[in-house]
């Protein structure tokens, strides 16, 4: 895909953004037909992170310009750790 997975912009010089300049044909090509895929399903992709697609939550709304999120956080209640404490 053009990076190693999780790769920041600082690690990968750029390279693990979506339309990164200097992808070679192939890394540019296989996220694409997938993207193709869930962009028609309309979800929206993270921009440094090709891997990683969004869909209903704040991002999501800001990139396809909704006027609200559909999902919205949720309070849960705290766990006990297994320890009993």
């Amino acid at each position: 895909m053009g990076t190693r997975v999780n790769a920041s912009p600082e690690e990968s010089d750029g390279a693990c953004y979506t339309d990164a300049a200097g992808l070679s044909d192939r890394a540019r090509t296989n996220p694409a037909t997938p993207g193709a895929a869930l962009s028609a399903a309309g979800l929206t992709d993270y921009g440094t992170k090709r891997w990683h697609w969004s869909y209903g939550h704040r991002y999501w709304a800001l990139q396809t310009k909704q006027t609200a999120a559909l999902y919205k956080a949720v309070d849960l209640p705290r766990q006990r750790h297994a320890t009993g404490r």
